[in-house]
């Protein structure tokens, strides 16, 4: 990785002093000779003035593959879009997937949307603004209606010249989907079925009928775990009538993973890690809220310690055993937490019941071993036996409930319609902090008698 980031600096470094010496043949050349990827974090990578005089130099269609490569979760997109005149703006959106520069005019305020929008033509503009009102992290959000598609009635050479008559203008080739005259779903040929077989065949005797496809208002995490499951290049998007409305690619679905990995990252850290190129005040205000939530809940506990002062000062050696208990069973609390949330993310967790047994289960066997092994190292570092079972059962309950919180939580969020995620590390460790301490000096009450001075 570091290799390559240097490899891009050298690039960017390269294209700079082509446009600064004035050698915009030289420039445009090597710009287009660079990976489509690499097109677009060198442009983006650009010093501005720089960047002011690669978009003059750069034809529509270049620009536009630049902006199709770009994340908009990494890169301000419309920032670099504003550099330009509005009319080539709109150009360039006009010339992008339909899908990707939804997802640009996504980021833009309504007044920015409805000016690009009316500089395109009007049948791209439809297309785009189609795409917009699609709700976010559904299906319809993520498809391209740039598709390959032929009518049922076709013969192989038929639809081998439609395919290299529209294959550019196509999101992807690998699939052709098939269609009667409403434009009605039937099946889905694959383009090796088309090249092994005979040119006068038709094409709805090597159509796969048995298709598998989605709805435009399916969750992405959905869609994505069907592809992953299945090995698809792309999948078609229907509406309820079955009527094709577009497909999802692969190279989405690379995005809604990664956007989901980091959903399930923030939610376990109670911190949004997409920030990470946000400025150090936008970083902490974003933070706040959630640390100051957390620090009221926190308080909780401090008062709960509180309340049993009366004990702590009757047997001292108890507050030193506090940090032990409460940060073990939240270590543990935020385990189950993990595999919890991971399970729903899946879409492994429909055997309720055997998957609560199981972390159960799982939850007792931790705390028994835990909780032993604590007794073992108090009882021999204090020589009170009495001490160390106390300290060993308050750990290994505390462990348990900590475990059934970790896994409860977030499915219980799930079942009523939130995003588990929300479930956070940080949460459930807090709340085992206030359950440990509670579980502890219960249990230390019990046994206050034999270590009295210990």
């Amino acid at each position: 990785m570091a290799e390559q980031i240097e490899e891009l600096n050298q690039t960017i470094q390269h294209l700079s002093d082509l446009i600064q010496s004035g050698q915009d043949n030289t420039f445009i050349d090597s710009f287009e000779a660079l990976h489509e990827y690499e097109m677009a974090q060198a442009y983006a990578g650009l010093p501005e003035q720089f960047r002011s005089v690669a978009w003059r130099l750069l034809s529509d269609d270049i620009l536009a593959s630049v902006f199709d490569n770009l994340d908009v979760d990494e890169v301000d997109i419309v920032a670099l879009l504003k550099e330009m005149p509005p009319r080539r703006g709109a150009r360039i959106l006009q010339e992008m997937y339909a899908d990707n520069a939804a997802d640009v005019l996504q980021e833009m305020p309504p007044r920015l949307v409805a000016t690009y929008l009316s500089l395109m033509p009007k049948s791209e503009a439809d297309e785009v603004r189609q795409l917009i009102n699609y709700d976010e992290q559904t299906a319809g959000s993520l498809m391209s209606t740039e598709y390959l598609a032929v009518e049922e009635n076709l013969h192989v050479d038929d639809v081998m010249h439609l395919v290299k008559k529209q294959a550019l203008e196509a999101e992807s080739i690998s699939y052709v989907y098939v269609l009667d005259k409403q434009e009605h779903l039937m099946g889905v040929i694959s383009l090796r079925d088309l090249l092994t077989h005979a040119d006068d065949l038709p094409v709805i005797n090597i159509t796969n009928e048995r298709i598998i496809s989605v709805k435009a208002g399916d969750d992405q995490a959905d869609v994505a775990q069907i592809v992953a499951n299945y090995n698809f290049l792309s999948i078609p998007v229907t509406d309820d009538n079955n009527r094709l409305l577009g497909v999802i690619t692969v190279d989405d679905i690379v995005d809604v993973i990664d956007e989901e990995a980091v959903e399930d990252y923030s939610g376990l850290a109670a911190v949004n890690v997409s920030q990470i190129n946000d400025t150090p005040w936008h970083s902490a205000v974003k933070r706040i809220p959630w640390l100051i939530a957390l620090l009221l809940l926190g308080m909780t506990t401090a008062t709960l310690i509180s309340s049993y002062d009366g004990l702590v000062r009757r047997a001292s050696i108890l507050a030193a055993f506090i940090s032990l208990i409460t940060g073990t069973a939240g270590n543990a609390g935020t385990q189950a937490l993990a595999l919890a949330v991971r399970r729903i993310a899946v879409g492994s967790d429909k055997n309720g019941l055997r998957d609560f047994f199981s972390e159960v289960i799982a939850g007792i066997l931790v705390g028994i071993a835990t909780g032993l092994s604590v007794f073992i190292v108090v009882a021999l570092w204090k020589q009170n036996v009495v001490l160390g079972f106390a300290v060993g059962l308050a750990m290994t309950i505390a462990i348990i409930v900590a475990n059934l919180a970790g896994y409860l939580i977030p499915v219980v969020i799930d079942k009523i319609g939130f995003d588990p995620a929300v479930a956070s590390g940080p949460f459930i460790t807090t709340l085992s902090d206030l359950t440990s301490v509670l579980i502890y000096f219960n249990v230390a009450q019990l046994f206050i008698t034999h270590f009295i001075g210990g």
